[in-house]
């Protein structure tokens, strides 16, 4: 497999990144509501992670900064001449002065929440908290510092604590002029109804299989045909997943652990006990994390092939050469149920093992304890 360094993501950050692929349709809506004069105070970006909702948020945040209010430009002629022509994208130029401020966190007129720092306790924090929105509440209070829009971007604003989004949502019931919130949501059915009922609603679909191939190829220009045809089944029309997955190493570590499955009942211990020791080297835990993460999106997908009769057919995509074998070969040993049953009980392990910081290699050894006896049955 080709190398990539984790590092290039930052570079692709939603922030930095000058591309947005395969949502003509929402840009062309976003473009509308400005060009008509009334655009709406507040947004909210909903779709599957990494599908691109802080990318339009940034985009559309960069656009409405060097744009500023819209002018009647979808007022047609006018008895002095034409009407100035509407964009015809969301884009701004990577040399334009705005993207470089933005790209810095140097605009005076952007604010951006995410989680923050908590120095007494030296990590980032797990939520949003009030403190975040109020800072917010404080910057709407004033003039633009350039005459045109204010705009927040709130990423994610499923990470608001209740204090939070309450501090929030008085500011959508009292909206400043010229002021635009961005809402990037993951799990918008989490959010406050009233927080819902103030936003207009932009959800974002999975890309295509062209979108994201033209997607990866501008993002992950290193990679070969076999890796980017993985990454698409495993992405599942996402482009930011696909960056994560090939910054962390998502293939090889479910290559290397497939591998090991489709060898049950009799693994090779000596390359299942590297394995973990390779996951247990990583103090960070991410490996694990992922892994974990990419066993049960494998299972799932099990259980549905296997439901539906599709392993190997039409509608299957192997992630890597041989692992249409090892599918059919594990749903041989038991039905959907029972997997799915066993999908549930690896998540409970996983999960009881992350919150009380077990081994990793020992958690590992276990998972394959359970499934040589379901092989063995």
């Amino acid at each position: 497999m080709s190398g990539y360094a984790p590092e290039q993501a930052a570079s692709w950050a939603p922030r930095h990144n000058p591309d947005l692929f395969g949502h003509e349709t929402v840009e062309k809506a976003l473009l509308q509501a400005w060009s008509g004069g009334r655009l709406p105070h507040a947004w909210l970006i909903t779709g599957p992670r990494g599908v691109g909702k802080a990318t339009l948020a940034f985009r559309f945040a960069r656009f409405l900064l060097a744009h500023g209010p819209a002018a009647g430009m979808d007022a047609g002629p006018s008895l002095f001449g034409d009407a100035p022509a509407l964009p015809e994208s969301l884009h701004i130029p990577e040399e334009h002065p705005v993207f470089a401020r933005v790209a810095s966190a140097g605009h005076a007129d952007l604010i951006t929440v995410e989680r923050s720092w908590d120095e007494k306790g030296d990590r980032w924090r797990s939520e949003i908290v009030v403190q975040d929105i109020r800072a917010v509440i404080e910057r709407f209070g004033m003039t633009a510092a350039e005459g045109g829009y204010r705009v927040c971007i709130v990423d994610a604003a499923d990470d608001m604590n209740t204090n939070a989004a309450n501090a929030l949502l008085k500011i959508l019931e009292e909206p400043p002029p010229n002021a635009v919130l961005l809402l990037v949501s993951h799990a918008p059915g989490s959010l406050l109804p009233t927080i819902r009922s103030r936003c207009r609603r932009l959800a974002l679909k999975p890309l295509d299989d062209a979108a994201l191939d033209q997607a990866t190829g501008k993002l992950l220009p290193d990679l070969d045909a076999a890796e980017r045809r993985g990454l698409r089944v495993l992405a599942e029309g996402a482009p930011g997943r696909a960056v994560m997955l090939a910054g962390q190493g998502g293939l090889k570590l479910l290559h290397g652990l497939l591998d090991l499955v489709g060898q049950l009942p009799r693994p090779d211990l000596a390359q299942l006990h590297a394995f973990g020791d390779k996951l247990a080297r990583d103090r960070s835990g991410n490996s694990f994390q992922l892994l974990g993460e990419l066993f049960r999106w494998w299972l799932a997908r099990l259980v549905r092939a296997a439901a539906a009769g599709q392993i190997g057919g039409a509608g299957w995509h192997e992630v890597f050469p041989g692992e249409t074998a090892v599918a059919q070969r594990l749903a041989q040993w038991q039905s959907p149920v029972r997997w799915a049953e066993d999908w549930e009980q690896f998540g409970r392990l996983l999960d009881r093992g992350e919150s009380v910081n077990l081994d990793r290699k020992q958690m590992l050894l276990n998972i394959f304890a359970v499934l040589g006896r379901t092989a063995a049955r």
